[in-house]
């Protein structure tokens, strides 16, 4: 009898211990919502943006792969897709697309220059995708200087070299640093400075906005700004964010960002509470953001930026 509970107890520890080791083999939540976009790679994501701005172009959205129905938002508007917004409009493709390719969550997510009734435009969107299908789209169009508060459309031209640069795999951080590295960004404006906020910015780093250069080497946009790091900048308490889209390979770190009150210079007779929402991305590896490159447009303060 006593033999009997003994193996009863080493039994009952070694599949303790196998229940242990199997639960430390599974997947996390992040892992696991990357199995529901398994069977779309890279090559993929990159397919379905080129075939979404195809179908732009066109005008049909019928030929997509998606998924029933697709959300599509436009400037934080929920919309009808394939028929509201930029699909009510004839669109041309120029040369400047930026892929922001995040294989892990399914997502393809872009800054783009485009044609809207003849006229240039920045496009930034994020593609959603559930088994090689797209089953979303944000986005957010910026047509003039007044729609982006500051706009250099002309300068944007093709993908700048930082963000074009694949950085070897040495000096790729994991996803999780890059995200933790990044996002002592907005933390830098929510305290009104990057220094505190310690954000680790490479000597030769700069920020564009709208294509205009507001910080780094050759700013001169105001005094001080080819510092980025000890720049001044207003302190935005009430900025919000999320992370948007990690593309491991390539470094980069999509912020969606709403900048909250104070972010907009107000005019006489002009609007009055008023914000900026915001498509940010960081370049980032060897444990520095390397580039920051934004399409932005002002947009009424209390108007949420939808899909947290």
């Amino acid at each position: 009898m006593m033999i009997s509970l003994a193996r009863f107890a080493s039994l009952r520890a070694t599949l303790a211990m196998s229940a242990m080791l199997l639960a430390s083999t599974q997947p996390t939540v992040a892992v696991s919502r990357s199995a529901a976009a398994a069977g779309c790679d890279r090559t993929c994501l990159t397919q379905l943006m080129s075939s979404y701005l195809n179908a732009l172009r066109e005008g049909d959205s019928s030929q997509l792969k998606t998924t029933r129905p697709v959300r599509f938002t436009e400037d934080q508007r929920e919309l009808k897709f394939g028929v509201e917004g930029i699909w009510q409009h004839k669109v041309g493709l120029t040369a400047y697309r930026f892929d922001i390719i995040d294989v892990r969550a399914g997502i393809a997510a872009g800054l783009v220059k485009v044609q809207i009734d003849g006229k240039p435009a920045l496009m930034a969107l994020r593609l959603l995708t559930r088994h090689g299908r797209i089953s979303g789209v944000e986005s957010l169009l910026v047509h003039s200087r007044a729609e982006g508060m500051i706009l250099d459309i002309d300068a944007i031209q093709s993908v700048s070299h930082a963000m074009a640069l694949t950085p070897p795999a040495s000096q790729r951080n994991s996803r999780d640093d890059m995200i933790a590295i990044a996002s002592r960004y907005p933390r830098g404006l929510q305290t009104g400075s990057f220094v505190k906020a310690d954000v680790p910015f490479a000597p030769e780093a700069y920020r564009f906005e709208n294509g205009r250069l507001m910080a780094g080497p050759g700013c001169t946009f105001f005094r001080g700004c080819e510092h980025i790091k000890t720049q001044r900048i207003p302190t935005l308490s009430k900025l919000v964010y999320r992370i948007a889209a990690v593309d491991e390979k390539q470094g980069v770190v999509l912020i969606r960002m709403d900048f909250g009150p104070g972010s907009v210079f107000e005019r006489p007779g002009g609007p009055k509470d008023q914000s900026l929402s915001v498509f940010e991305a960081f370049k980032v590896f060897g444990g520095q953001i390397h580039a920051v490159e934004a399409f932005m447009k002002v947009k009424a303060a209390d108007q949420p930026l939808g899909w947290q």
